[in-house]
């Protein structure tokens, strides 16, 4: 039982939700209840799951000494000798192999996404990790290969304004996350050299200043996103009544309205950054902080009932 704790450690089952933007081409392309397409969708997400915690193998492997000078990854199974080296290594070609090989031979397109990533990860952890601002950029890039692996498995179209919304997601998450590890570093009394080298070119005023950027870009490119989305036809029962109303309160737009939700999420994870310092692990906020994981669920149901219900 305490090998499959460490194995689950080790694969990082809770990051899995990260791939879950995979799903967001078939969401906002209309084709999420057409039979077939979702299933394929979760199949490429169960892929991504595998490929990107032999990643994370791969990744403690690497970082195993520098780890154990790290007040909180000191405790990971590989670092802490839970896992063998062997068993590591093992594990990374099984994982890596499996989700490599399956991406393959379900499509082509998808398969080109998946090394892409695999490969990016692979100098990510070796070398450019190390490289600052090139850093944050590795890590929007798996985003944004998320998608793509999402899009070519049900071949949609990706409107460009959502693809600026990914990136700037992305990189505002990545920036936060180095925020924070920089502040948790200093509050142990640790020397970021000894455990994060690239966070020495950095300073708190300077991520500061990158985490606004990239909170103003993120909310700027949904809202155009939103803004420039194909107008509904009035059709359906729901959209008939919208009829009624005085044109004051006409819009042949409705996603506009999720905008300010957009807005409410990237300021709480600005507060949790900022105020707590709980950006080190985004999906760990996202899963323990019930205003942000209510409005990001408030957000999927006003974008379900809009493109579809109405």
């Amino acid at each position: 039982m305490d090998q499959l704790i460490y194995l689950a450690k080790t694969i990082r089952i809770s990051q899995w939700v990260k791939n879950i933007v995979v799903f967001a081409p078939i969401v906002f392309s209309g084709f999420l209840f057409v039979p077939g397409y979702l299933t394929r969708v979760i199949w490429a997400f169960a892929l991504f799951c595998l490929l990107s915690s032999s990643v994370y193998v791969f990744n403690d492997i690497i970082d195993a000494p520098q780890d154990r000078e790290h007040p909180f990854k000191r405790l990971r199974p590989i670092a802490a000798g839970k896992i063998s080296l062997a068993g590591a290594v093992f594990l990374f070609l099984l994982l890596s192999i499996t989700s490599l090989l399956w991406g393959f031979l379900t499509s082509t397109f998808l398969f080109a996404v998946m090394l892409t990533y695999f490969v990016l990860n692979i100098f990510y952890s070796l070398w450019w990790k190390r490289i600052p601002i090139l850093d944050v950029f590795v890590i929007a890039a798996g985003f944004v290969l998320r998608v793509y692996g999402g899009s070519f498995v049900v071949n949609v179209h990706m409107d460009v304004w959502f693809l600026l919304t990914v990136v700037s997601a992305s990189l505002f998450l990545a920036v936060g996350k180095r925020r924070s590890e920089m502040t948790l570093l200093t509050g142990a009394g640790l020397e970021a050299k000894k455990t994060r080298t690239t966070l020495t070119h950095y300073t708190p005023e300077l991520l500061g200043a990158y985490t606004g950027m990239f909170a103003n870009t993120t909310w700027l490119t949904y809202a155009l996103f939103s803004f420039l989305h194909p107008a509904f036809q009035a059709e359906g029962k729901v959209l008939r009544l919208f009829s009624l109303l005085p044109r004051t309160l006409m819009a042949e737009k409705w996603l506009m309205v999720t905008v300010p939700v957009v807005i409410f999420g990237v300021m709480r994870y600005m507060q949790l950054i900022f105020e707590r310092n709980q950006g080190e692990s985004p999906h760990k906020v996202l899963m323990s902080d019930r205003v942000l994981l209510g409005t990001v669920g408030l957000w999927g149901v006003m974008v379900i009932t809009i493109l579809y219900l109405a």
